[in-house]
Formats: C-alpha cells, structure tokens, sequence
C-alpha cells in the first residue's frame, strides 16, 4: 500500500528482455536502503527488487504489467517516480493507492497558471473507472486532486514543489502516463454493478 507522495526520483539505467520479461535496472538515491523482495511503487506501479547493487538495484515487469501500463515504454536515462510502500502508522498525507494500475491515459493538455499549472488527462471512462471533483486520483504514482472532470478528460493542478520533484517536469501533450482510480470509488462501483438490480 503506497500514500502517492513520491519519495524521490530514479533514472533507468539499462533494460533487459527476457521472455516476455522486462529487466529494469534503476539507479536512485535510496537505493541502498532497499531490501530484496520490498514492494516499491515505479510511476504508480508497484515491482518487486529482486537485486541491489550499490546505487542501482533491478525489478521485473511480466507481460501482464507491461500491456497494463506504461513500463513497457520505458527507456535508458528516463525519469520515474518511486516510492516505498506506505509505513504502519505513519500519516497518510496523499490518499490510499495500491500500486496497482487501472489504465493507461494521455496528457492532452498543459496550462502554464503562473505558479501552477494545469495537467488535463484525457482517459477512457468505464462504469469502474470514476473521477469525481475534488477526489483522488494517482497518475504516475502521485496522488492528486481531481479538478474539472467533462466527459473522457479532467484536470489536476500541480504546485510548484510536485512540479520540481516528480516526473510532471518532463511531460509533453500526448505522453502516456498511469492512471490509479480511487479504492473506495472502486469498491462502490463494484457493489452497484452487483446488488442495485436485487432485491
């Protein structure tokens, strides 16, 4: 379970295929503080570190997350966001995120606000996929604000300190990013798809 308050950023290093395996070798500043088999969130997705060698350490994405997300476009000297799994106790200052990624979506556009600036996410709604004002949302692993949601796009506004530490500094209209819904969200939609026919 991760908070979507990014702890630091790491830079890909190398990639490996293997099967339908993708190596991916990270080289960050907490990465002597891992610990082979801990749970770390990479743009919202969340890998095992399988292999640690001084400041660079190793997880694998399988096919499965490699369809689901945007890992699979990853490439040498890319930005990611990470994040270690949430601490028992401690604050929860974004909202609850699995690391598990719903959908992919596209940045359609940037709005420079003169001390912010405006993302708008451009995404396929579905009856399981829901976006309500003023809720969370986790893109790339960053919790976040909805602000606007029209149709199939809303928008987050993000300050300058997310700008400058996560990965928001280095996308462009088009880019492809991960999209988290919201759990509780979720979980309500799941129970009206169920039970709102029944008696």
């Amino acid at each position: 379970m991760f908070t979507g308050i990014i702890e630091c950023l790491g830079t890909v290093v190398a990639l490996k295929n293997e099967g339908s395996n993708l190596h991916i070798f990270v080289k960050s500043a907490i990465s002597n503080e891992l610990k082979v088999d801990q749970s770390l969130s990479h743009n919202g997705v969340c890998l095992t570190v399988v292999e640690i060698n001084n400041d660079t350490y190793k997880v694998v994405a399988v096919a499965e997350t490699l369809q689901k997300t945007n890992i699979g476009k990853l490439k040498v000297d890319d930005i990611v966001n990470l994040e270690r799994a949430m601490i028992a106790g401690g604050r929860l200052d974004g909202h609850l995120v699995q690391g598990h990624v719903d959908a992919t979506a596209t940045v359609k556009n940037i709005q420079d606000e003169n001390g912010s600036w405006l993302f708008t996410i451009q995404y396929t709604p579905s009856k399981e996929h829901i976006v309500v004002a003023k809720g969370s949302v986790c893109i790339d692993g960053v919790s976040l604000t909805v602000v606007n949601p029209v149709d199939d796009t809303f928008s987050v506004a993000i300050i300058p300190y997310t700008y400058e530490h996560t990965r928001f500094n280095q996308y462009k209209i088009g880019d492809t990013v991960n999209i988290e819904f919201d759990i509780i969200g979720k979980y309500f939609a799941r129970y009206f798809e169920l039970y709102s026919q029944k008696d």
